[in-house]
């Protein structure tokens, strides 16, 4: 058990892990969807938009082989001690952690279900159906979840081009959001 927390090829993918993670939430608050696309500025809209560009980057690396996968599973594990990080310091106590914690996962793996059929398809409508549903629940009309559609797969085809063995060093670049207004 010791040996995988001294293992040098775990502790390198923590480091790349970290380094591609502080380039998505680089992404992720970008002003754009907040300040146009009226993404909410909340710690639950800033989950949404971390969550989803995690999920780009995840999208991407998915059946790329061994390397990835463990690339992928380092970041997801980043990804969640951030989460309950952000829950202690809104002043979440011990007890209510776990639970919020394992409904935060419940909703992020089922976002991805729903991202993953409406991009794999290049169905720009489902795409956009379920960002309104996911990122705005709370909204009966958002037009603007049309203009993250349009980002998410600009950034997935942005993703694509990337080549793997970049990606795996910890490069990764996203698209300038509201880029090409218009989308």
């Amino acid at each position: 058990m010791f040996k995988q927390f001294f293992n040098p090829a775990r502790r390198r993918n923590r480091a790349i892990a970290d380094a591609v993670y502080v380039r998505i939430v680089a992404a992720a608050r970008q002003p754009a969807p907040y300040s146009d696309w009226a993404v909410p500025d909340t710690p639950l809209g800033r989950f949404e938009m971390v969550g989803l560009h995690i999920y780009l980057f995840l999208h991407r690396i998915r059946g790329e082989g061994e390397a990835a996968d463990a690339l992928g599973q380092e970041l997801a594990d980043t990804f969640f001690l951030d989460v309950d990080q952000s829950l202690r310091e809104l002043g979440i106590g011990d007890m209510g952690i776990p639970k919020r914690m394992k409904t935060l996962a419940r909703m992020f793996y089922g976002r991805t279900k729903s991202y993953d059929e409406a991009l794999d398809a290049r169905d720009l409508g489902a795409l956009t159906a379920a960002l309104r549903r996911n990122v705005r629940p709370d909204a009966t009309d958002w037009p603007q979840a049309a203009q993250l559609a349009a980002y998410v797969v600009q950034a997935s085809d942005e993703l694509a081009a990337q080549h793997l063995n970049v990606l795996l060093s910890g490069e990764v670049h996203f698209p300038q959001a509201g880029e090409g207004e218009g989308q």
